[in-house]
C-alpha cells in the first residue's frame, strides 16, 4: 500500500531531469511525495563530450560516470532513480522496455508525469522518450496487458522545457514557482560535471521563467520552471 503520493519523471538521458525538472522534483519531494526518475539512457554517446576527451575513455566508463552523477543529483533533489540503459544517439526502445515502463506506471500509480517535448529537431532521443512515456501510460491504463491487475487512472502529463522551445513548437502553459528549492536544483546542476556548459544556461532559464511567473500572478517569484500540458485540466473551480 502506498504511503505517499507519487510523481514520475521519464528522462531520455541521465541529466535531462536535472536541467528541466529538478525544481519540481525537489519541491514535491520536500512536500513528502515520492518522486521517481526513470532514465532511458545514460546519455553516454551524445551528451558526454567532456568525458570522451579524456585519454583511454571507454563506453562503460562513461556510463558509470554518468550513472554516478545522476544518482548523486537525484539524492540531492530527494528522488529515487532507475536506469533502463537503452542507449542513446540513437535511443531505441524495445517492446520489452515499453512494457517495463508500463509496469512502473502500475507499480507507482503516479499522480502526474513529467517528460520531454513532443518535438525536438536537435535531439531525436527527446521526442522518442515522450512518445514512449505516453505509450506506456496508455498500456498501463488497459486491462489486457496485465489481466487481473488494477489499471492506471489518468495522470496528467506535463512536458518540460526543451533547450530550443521555439524550434520544438513548445509553449509554456504552466509556470511552477521553485524559488524555495532553487539551491537544491543548482546543487544538482553542479554534480553534472560532464555537461558543465549548461549550468549557467539553465540558471538563466529559471530566472526568465521566474519573471514570467511573477508577471502572471500576484506573487514575487525569483525562479520558476515551465511546462506544457498534454491533456486538458479537469477542475471544479476556475479560481
Amino acid at each position: 500500500m502506498q504511503t505517499s503520493k507519487h510523481g514520475l519523471v521519464v528522462s531520455a538521458h541521465s541529466a535531462d531531469f536535472v536541467w528541466r525538472a529538478g525544481g519540481a522534483i525537489a519541491l514535491y519531494a520536500q512536500r513528502g511525495w515520492t518522486m521517481t526518475v526513470v532514465c532511458l539512457s545514460f546519455g553516454e554517446r551524445g551528451e558526454s563530450a567532456k568525458l570522451w576527451r579524456q585519454p583511454g575513455m571507454t563506453l562503460e566508463r562513461v556510463k558509470q560516470d554518468r550513472r554516478a552523477e545522476a544518482e548523486r543529483a537525484a539524492e540531492v533533489l530527494g528522488a529515487q532513480i532507475r536506469f533502463l540503459d537503452l542507449g542513446d544517439y540513437p535511443l531505441r526502445v524495445s517492446d520489452e522496455a515499453l512494457f517495463q515502463l508500463a509496469d512502473i506506471y502500475r507499480e507507482l500509480r503516479p499522480a502526474f508525469v513529467l517528460t520531454h517535448s513532443q518535438r525536438d529537431p536537435y535531439n531525436f532521443d527527446h521526442p522518442l522518450a515522450t512518445h514512449v512515456a505516453q505509450e506506456a501510460r496508455i498500456i498501463a491504463q488497459a486491462h489486457g496487458p496485465a489481466p487481473g491487475e488494477p489499471v492506471l487512472g489518468a495522470p496528467p502529463v506535463f512536458l518540460f522545457e526543451p533547450h530550443q522551445p521555439e524550434q520544438c513548437e513548445w509553449k509554456p502553459q504552466v509556470l511552477l514557482d521553485i524559488t524555495e528549492v532553487w539551491d537544491k536544483k543548482r546543487q544538482a546542476f553542479e554534480l553534472m560535471a560532464a555537461q558543465e556548459h549548461l549550468w549557467e544556461y539553465y540558471t538563466r532559464v529559471a530566472l526568465q521563467r521566474g519573471v514570467q511567473a511573477s508577471r502572471n500572478s500576484d506573487a514575487k517569484i525569483r525562479y520558476a520552471e515551465a511546462y506544457q500540458r498534454v491533456f486538458p485540466q479537469v477542475t471544479g473551480e476556475l479560481a
